[in-house]
């Protein structure tokens, strides 16, 4: 990036709009890396102002004060200040107000002003506002902050305009707009109440049906029943709304793979296409859909603001098992991946709670798992009516195994809780958000970062893996021509682990499996797609679920997809583990805890399933 380029930092409070508004001015514009030398996610784009210059702009951690709680407090801090290593210090930073609670965002503008530094300040969420009855005078605010200020909406297109128009005159001016004051933290609040009474001339009321529906959603029995039924709705739809996109892509999947067949000549070429990239990589894009489907529920949760209601009523169980509700929203960003979910836990001030909090998130179902259960599920179980059309037997299923992953979890920070890792409970503090209408744009941007995610994965790790894996599979030679699959260095590898999964119902294959997985979960599917091409190269075509079928016994189908939900089989989540304790000491324990639960419950697991069938 020049030199010549204006760096802005986006500033605020949690929950104040800022990444919604860092979205709106990049749309597809934008890079997720890591700060260097630590794990937090560091997220930055690039957009044009209205004098057409391009402006780099970072998305900071939220944060409620300079005087850092917190390691993503500090990360914020330290960005603003200019003191991470490799970050250029902003040229502007942009503080971000929650116009719905200015109380809360004006302490840390406070704290920013004492800087010195060039500064606008974001009155964000401004129609939330004017719709309760609330009226700020902008003017007055400026004058008492003595820098810039303007509205946006920052889930509207359009939101952002007098922002755009105006960052070309505020940012040469900025600073000289800026007064270092010598205040104290503990001073700052009366000063909030001084500003406040001066610029907030009508304070508006909340929303009666806001008020009303927050009654409903967070009422302790009402509340839960409403989760529940959201969850189960949304696991019906991962299945009942993939399915024509789940056909479409196999059906292209396999035309390739025909096209492929029938336009070369037999030999290693073709069959490292056919049997190793298609039946590999193919298998496990064709579950994308559904991936998709998962996300743009949680998507509108979020948006919407009804997750952080959730948080609060997830408060009351978290309690019971030693931890708050801060634990929630990392243990919820775990259901896409339980590496940012483990560099969440920064916002855990506790450090026992943030220890307990990283060793239970791998127990949440991540994305990853999705592919092998939907494959395991559609294979083994029929598609029928569970609770009419609500629910079918495959969702409920699918639901199921999210509620063991979650029950694993608790009872394992209760253990924890309770002996190694106890400590005083610390209260839970959140700021609700408004609820607000999630706008598709928002929900597009989302789904496409979560499928560049996917895709990169499956064109990078599983791509590898199944090369890898058909490499294997056809040394040593016999004579010039490739060996059976069992008798070949791949099929070695799973009969030497044989013995040991044999008493879970696994075979040899499953063996192979587990091994490829440790690299990421979903590549167990990539794995046998490409060990079941390979074996049925010469035969008439045959899906994976009917290979499946034919070759594990309901048994070990129940106790796969029980060894999935407690394994902790992605090395880097062990690796994230490491990095965020400081040693080997608790994601060794982390594992050998993970691989011990999975092996005994799938042995429990096919047993009492092959008995019942007997």
């Amino acid at each position: 990036m020049s030199s010549s380029t204006l760096r802005l930092a986006l500033v605020g409070n949690p929950n104040c709009g800022k990444t919604a508004l860092f979205n709106l001015l990049t749309g597809a514009r934008q890079k997720v890396a890591n700060y260097a030398g630590v794990t937090v996610e560091r997220r930055s784009g690039v957009f044009v102002d209205g004098n057409g210059r391009l402006c780099e702009i970072l998305d900071l951690p939220g944060s409620y004060s300079l005087h850092a709680n917190s390691e993503d407090e500090a990360i914020a801090r330290d960005a603003v200040l200019g003191g991470l290593r490799g970050e250029r210090q902003p040229d502007l930073m942009l503080a971000v107000l929650d116009a719905t609670h200015l109380h809360l965002g004006l302490r840390l503008v406070l704290e920013l002003k004492a800087l010195g530094r060039p500064m606008v300040v974001i009155l964000n969420c401004i129609d939330a506002a004017r719709a309760r009855g609330m009226v700020i005078d902008a003017e007055a605010l400026s004058r008492e902050l003595d820098c810039p200020v303007v509205s946006t909406v920052a889930i509207t297109r359009g939101g952002a305009e007098q922002l755009l128009a105006a960052l070309p005159a505020f940012a040469p001016a900025a600073q000289s707009l800026l007064k270092l004051t010598g205040q104290s933290v503990e001073s700052l609040y009366q000063e909030v109440d001084r500003i406040l009474a001066r610029v907030l001339t009508d304070p508006g009321r909340y929303p009666v049906w806001q008020d009303r529906l927050d009654r409903v959603v967070m009422h302790p029995i009402l509340g839960v029943a409403l989760l529940a039924t959201v969850m189960l709705l949304m696991f019906q739809a991962v299945f009942a709304w993939a399915a024509p996109l789940m056909e479409g892509l196999t059906f292209a999947v396999d035309w390739l793979a025909a096209t492929t067949t029938g336009m070369m000549a037999a030999g290693p070429l073709r069959s490292l296409l056919v049997d190793g990239l298609f039946a590999g990589v193919g298998s496990v894009l064709v579950f994308l859909p559904q991936i998709l489907i998962l996300f743009l529920f949680i998507g509108i949760l979020e948006d919407s603001g009804y997750l952080a209601r959730a948080a609060l009523i997830a408060d009351r169980t978290m309690a019971k098992v030693g931890l708050q509700g801060k634990s929630f929203i990392p243990l919820l960003s775990a259901y896409a991946c339980a590496v940012p979910a483990i560099m969440a836990t920064r916002t855990i001030e506790n450090k026992r709670d943030r220890i307990a909090t990283i060793l239970i998130a791998p127990f949440m179902t991540c994305s990853a798992r999705l592919p092998v259960y939907i494959l395991i599920i559609a294979a083994f179980i029929p598609d029928r009516p569970l609770v009419g059309r609500l629910l079918s037997t495959q969702a409920g299923a699918l639901f199921g195994l999210y509620i063991l992953g979650f029950l694993a979890a608790a009872f394992t920070a209760r253990a924890l809780k309770s002996s190694i890792l106890k400590s005083d409970r610390t209260p839970f503090v959140m700021e609700l958000p408004p609820y607000r209408r999630p706008t598709l744009r928002s929900l597009g941007l989302r789904l496409l970062d979560r499928a560049k995610v996917f895709l990169r994965r499956a064109g990078t790790v599983i791509l590898v893996v199944a090369i890898g894996l058909w490499i294997l599979a056809h040394v040593p030679l016999d004579h010039g021509k490739a060996p059976q699959i069992r008798d070949s260095l791949a099929g070695t590898v799973g009969r030497v682990v044989e013995p040991v999964i044999r008493p879970l119902g696994f075979n040899w294959k499953i063996g192979i499996g587990l091994i490829t997985s440790l690299a990421a979960r979903e590549v167990i599917v990539g794995t046998l797609g490409t060990i079941y091409g390979i074996e049925n190269a010469d035969e008439e075509s045959m899906g994976l679920r009917e290979a499946l079928r034919r070759d594990l016994a309901p048994g070990g189908a129940a106790a796969l997809l029980i060894f999935f939900a407690f394994a902790m089989q992605c090395m880097s989540t062990v690796a994230v583990v490491k990095r965020e304790t400081g040693g080997w000491k608790w994601p060794a324990v982390q594992f050998g805890y993970m691989t011990g639960l999975a092996y005994v419950c799938a042995w429990a697991a096919n047993v009492a399933v092959t008995r019942w069938l007997a």
